[in-house]
Formats: structure tokens, sequence, C-alpha cells
């Protein structure tokens, strides 16, 4: 198994600035998986995306996998530096799935990352910190999408929370929540 590398914050916080960083540092050829499609419509979304791109080395191979996340990865090589970014828009594009879907696509995401030898690294937004959306489909994102940064963030060997232009190595600051099971045994680092 490659490394899993998670990034997360708020929006416009530098996370993807973060992670590519890092995907420049793993010395690996960087293959950018975009999860986003561009909509020339919608010029700020499309000038949020040219932005992205033009930050980007030109040796980068990028992918656009909307939808067909675990697929990509699957085949990713063991000498390659996988950068998704970003989970959350992921999350939008399969938000008409069911419940049942859901956890399908989620288990089939959770089990591929864990097999994969390439290095991975995932840039996922914090939706959660701000009051409850008032409207089902937004709760349903914003469930979803912390649900998914959890469960990946215990499969990863580094967590980084990037806000307001600053990195935090939540890996080394900080002390992962215990199994529910083991909720009795949970010691702080100032134990």
């Amino acid at each position: 198994m490659g490394k899993i590398i998670l990034v997360t914050g708020p929006a416009r916080s530098g996370k993807s600035e973060w992670a590519e960083t890092l995907a420049m540092q793993s010395g690996k050829a960087v293959v950018y998986v975009a999860t986003a499609t561009d909509n020339l419509d919608d010029q700020e979304w499309h000038q949020r995306i040219l932005e992205h791109q033009e930050r980007r080395p030109q040796d980068w191979v990028t992918l656009s996998v909307p939808v067909e996340l675990s697929a990509t990865l699957a085949d990713a090589k063991p000498y390659t530096c996988f950068l998704v970014d970003s989970l959350g828009t992921w999350v939008a594009n399969l938000l008409e799935q069911d419940e049942f879907s859901w956890e399908n696509t989620l288990a089939e995401l959770l089990e591929t990352v864990e097999l994969v030898a390439a290095d991975m690294l995932f840039v996922a937004e914090e939706v959660g910190w701000g009051v409850i959306p008032a409207y089902p489909l937004g709760r349903m994102f914003r469930d979803r999408l912390g649900s998914l940064v959890r469960q990946l963030a215990t499969l990863s060997e580094t967590v980084y929370l990037v806000t307001g232009g600053y990195v935090l190595n939540l890996s080394i600051l900080g002390s992962p929540l215990p199994n529910r099971g083991d909720a009795g045994t949970y010691r702080s680092q100032d134990s």
C-alpha cells in the first residue's frame, strides 16, 4: 500500500495548494484527479478551474473523474502519486444516489484506497463547522462528506488541516477518536 495523505480545511484556505506542494515533494509522477467538471456557462466556476490548472506543473497528467473515482484509483501504478481534488465535489456529483447505493460507493472507495500501491493525496472540504443546513440535500451532503473524511482519516498516514493559510499536522498535534467499542480506553496525549 502506498502513502495515504488527507488534506482538509475550509474554502479558500490553501488546502489544494498544500496538497500540490506535497505531490511535488513526493518525487513521483503526479496524476491530478479532478472531480469537478467545467461549465463555461458559469464563469466564476470556470475561473476557479483555470486557477487550479495554471498552478499545476506541465508534466502532471490530469484526469477528469467526476464519478468513477474507485475505478481510477484501482489502476494507479506504484511509482505514481495521485492527487484527488476534491472529495466534496465528488460527493456532490453523487448526491442523487440513494443511501444504499451511496454506502456501497463509499465502501468500494475505502476498500480500493486500502489496496492501491500508489501514493494518494486527498483534498476534502470541512463543511460541518457552521449551522446545520435548513434543507435536506444540504444536510445529506454535509453528513456524507463528513463521514467520508472521518473514515478516510483513519486510513491516512498523515492528516493535515489547512486554515487561514496555515498548515496543521493533525497526526502530530491531535489524537484520533477511539473506536466506539474502545470509548472507555481513550487517553489524551497529556495523560
